[in-house]
Parts: C-alpha cells; sequence; structure tokens
C-alpha cells in the first residue's frame, strides 16, 4: 500500500475525520464501457416509471402527474452564513437537489426502492396475464391486482429509509411487507411502516446482520422477494432515472456543464446503491465533466476501506475495531455493496468521513438560513462543497439531501438543538481547509 493511501487508513482507523482523492480514476467513458449495465437501461428504467405514473398519480395525489421527483434550490443564502461563522471561502454556485422531500417517501430510496417494488408488480401481473406493457397502469388499483399481490411477501433490510420506501409503495399495492431493521432504525420509522400495515423483525446488530436474516427470510418462505440493498440492479437503476430529470432541471436553471463549468455532486453513502446509481447515471449524462464525492461518518466508513483495502464486500469496519455507530442512521452500514465498491473504485472522485457533530452542525444552518429540512445523514453533503479541492467561480455544486421531510417535528426539533449546541459550543473540524 502506498504511503499516501497508508496515511489515510491510519486516520479512518482512529476514526478521524479524511478528504481522501481518488487519483486511480478512470476517465468515465472506459469504465462505462466495460460495465454490465448501460446508459439504454437508465432509459428503460424512466419508460417503466413512466408507465406506472397513472397508477402513481391515484394513489398518491400529491406527486407531479405520478412522477416521484423533487425540486433543484440555489441555497446561497446556507453558502453566506457557513462563510460568515467559519471563513470558509466556496468558489461557484451551490445547489440542494431537495430528495430530502421526495413525494411518497420522503427520501432517495423512494426512487430505487419505489422502483424495484413496481418492477415485481408488473413482473407478477404480466406472469398472471392481468396487464400489458400497452395496459393503462392505472387499473392497478383494481380489487383483482390487491388480491394477487396479497399472496405475495417483500423483503427488505433496512436501517429506515430503503423500509420506509419498500413498505409505503408494497403495502400501497397489496404486498405483505417484512423490513428487517438494524439497530440503527429509528422508532418514528418503525411506527410509520407499522401504521401502514407492514411487518417489523428488529435487530440487536448492524445492517449486516439485517441483510443476512433478510435473505435467508426470502430464501426459505414460499413466494418472498428479496429487495437486495447489496446487489440490487433494480434498486441501482431506479436511482440513476434522478439524473434524466436532474439535467433537464439544470436547463430550467440556464445552468451550463461543460469543460469550463464542471459539476460537483456530494453524496452521502451507506451500503453504496443510491450514490452509486447516480454515479453511474451522472457519469453517463456529464462525462468527465462531473466530479462525484462520497460521504460517510468516521463510524462507518466501510466504502472507503473497502475501495483502500481492495477487499470491498469481504471489509467490515469492526474488523479495524470501528463500532459503526453513528445518528445517521441512512448512513450506518459496516460493508459496503460488492456490486457498487468495485464501481467506484475507477469511478468515484473522491470520498469525505465526518464524525456526526459536522452533520448536525450542517443541519443546522440549512434550517437556520433556508428553512429546509434535513436530517444528519442527508446534512452529510453539505459541507464537502468548501473543502474541495480545484473548483473554481465557474464550478457548479450539488448537494444531495437525501431524506429527512417524514421526520416527526418534535424530533426534528430535538436535532436543531443538538446542532445549536454544537455550533455554540464546540470546535468546528476544518477551520483551515488549505491543507486538504
Amino acid at each position: 500500500m502506498k504511503k499516501e493511501k497508508k496515511g489515510i487508513m491510519h486516520k479512518a482507523v482512529n476514526k478521524e475525520p479524511v478528504i481522501w482523492e481518488n487519483t486511480a480514476k478512470k476517465s468515465a467513458g472506459n469504465v462505462l464501457a466495460d460495465f454490465e449495465l448501460g446508459f439504454n437501461d437508465i432509459l428503460e428504467a424512466e419508460k417503466r416509471l413512466q408507465r406506472f405514473a397513472p397508477l402513481i398519480e391515484k394513489l398518491f395525489p400529491k406527486t407531479d402527474d405520478g412522477i416521484i421527483e423533487s425540486p433543484l434550490k440555489e441555497i446561497s443564502v446556507f453558502k453566506r452564513e457557513v462563510k460568515e461563522h467559519y471563513g470558509l471561502k466556496m468558489k461557484g454556485r451551490l445547489f440542494l437537489k431537495c430528495d430530502s422531500h421526495l413525494p411518497v417517501a420522503g427520501s432517495i430510496k423512494a426512487r430505487g426502492g419505489i422502483y424495484e417494488v413496481l418492477c415485481r408488480a408488473e413482473e407478477l401481473a404480466f406472469k398472471h396475464g392481468f396487464l400489458s406493457k400497452g395496459s393503462d397502469y392505472s387499473i392497478i388499483k383494481k380489487k383483482r391486482f390487491q388480491d394477487l399481490y396479497s399472496d405475495y411477501k417483500l423483503v427488505v433490510a433496512s436501517s429506515g429509509n430503503l423500509g420506509l420506501s419498500v413498505g409505503i409503495m408494497g403495502r400501497a399495492l397489496g404486498f405483505a411487507v417484512d423490513v428487517h431493521m438494524s439497530r440503527d432504525a429509528k422508532q418514528w420509522k418503525k411506527d410509520l411502516l407499522q401504521n401502514r400495515g407492514a411487518n417489523i423483525i428488529e435487530y440487536k446488530g448492524d445492517f449486516s446482520e439485517a441483510v443476512t436474516g433478510a435473505r435467508r427470510q426470502s430464501r426459505n418462505q414460499l413466494n418472498a422477494y428479496f429487495v437486495d440493498d447489496e446487489q440490487s440492479e433494480k434498486l441501482f437503476l431506479g436511482y440513476s432515472t434522478a439524473v434524466l430529470r436532474l439535467q433537464k432541471q439544470l436547463e430550467r436553471n440556464r445552468v451550463l456543464i461543460d469543460q469550463d463549468h464542471p459539476l460537483c455532486v456530494y453524496l452521502p453513502c451507506g451500503v453504496g446503491g443510491s450514490p452509486g446509481g447516480l454515479t453511474f447515471g451522472l457519469k453517463h449524462i456529464f462525462k468527465d465533466q462531473v466530479r462525484c464525492y462520497l460521504i460517510e461518518p468516521v463510524s462507518s466508513c466501510s466504502m472507503l476501506l473497502g475501495i483502500l483495502t481492495g477487499r470491498y464486500s469481504e471489509v467490515h469496519v469492526s474488523d479495524f475495531g470501528i463500532d459503526n455507530i453513528t445518528e445517521a442512521d441512512g448512513l450506518a452500514v459496516g460493508r459496503p455493496s460488492r456490486f457498487v465498491s468495485r464501481l467506484m473504485k475507477d469511478l468515484v472522485d473522491g470520498i469525505f468521513t465526518f464524525r456526526d457533530e459536522e452533520f448536525f452542525r450542517m443541519l443546522y444552518h440549512l434550517g437556520e438560513s433556508e428553512g429546509h429540512k434535513v436530517e444528519p445523514s442527508a446534512a452529510a453533503s453539505l459541507l464537502p462543497p468548501f473543502l474541495v479541492r480545484g473548483s473554481n467561480e465557474k464550478t457548479v455544486h450539488l448537494c444531495w439531501a437525501t431524506g429527512g421531510s417524514l421526520v416527526p417535528g418534535e424530533i426534528y426539533k430535538k436535532m436543531l438543538a443538538r446542532g445549536r449546541a454544537v455550533v455554540e459550543g464546540q470546535e468546528f473540524d476544518f477551520k483551515d481547509n488549505t491543507s486538504y
């Protein structure tokens, strides 16, 4: 292992915040040409979502004509507040992709989780002769479809948000749903799922233990279908469709992306499915004009360790004495996806790790300056634009806010209070970003 990597590994193992630049990154075109999925697969996923749009509009009227999409918002007040508080100079424009307010499930997981549930619903309807591609998919709301799906079960492991997306959509269609939830899952997310009729199986261990349990159940139960957060191509493609809509949003906002106006995107990372799918899509659309960065908690830096060691999903953070305990429940993953991490080693531009306190700090500043509600895992994307190297006044920075709108009001107030306490009482980790 090279000296630079050894230094990063030493900091990571000691739960120190790090900024790792992927100097081994390859050209996007070369990497994507050799990958088993391609741009046509993204387009096919988008077509499937369009077919289901009439149904989704009926089930969830708050969607935009049945399309589950979130707004793009420039957050210049937040940018100014962070600069004034910490003296951090960020060059370029700063945007927030508000998957925190994505309809139906209130997080980025609504894209992948709901997409895979729809794939399963379509597959069964085709198999039983209830549907064809030329059908009006809104008929799926009829009782005969509900009766069909009630004979089948969806099984998923989750630390929170994927369980919500699979549970909410699965129950809306009539599926039985079992959600295996790790110790990090918040009680309010469990309560919401149970109120929708999902069955919760709780674990004292972390996400990896929940995945093992869910996988075992799906193998042993007739008519059980496992939504595999570690390996699912359907989840991956569902997430990737976001870039088709993002491209149009940037164009509508007259935001130019080219060689002189690069795009930097900051993606919170748990097991890797959603940031991996987004990176896959972004690199297809914007090629090497986009730089994609992953963000992990210092206690759950599994993607970083998997890539640095070259062992990918064979690595668990506990192998290095790291506890995998974080308030950012969506990022509390000790073992990365093998499917995604092998792609990220050649495609991702870098990885940031931070202590939980920095997530709450940014959550507070975003809430105070922009009135925008996110959860700690979503706030993970907000600090890197102020620390990344190589940006200029023409750079476009985009933070992906992955969840938050469904957080109960009283709980969010406590999050804000914790963020305020951090701002008022704790020293900032990155007072001078010139050395990174």
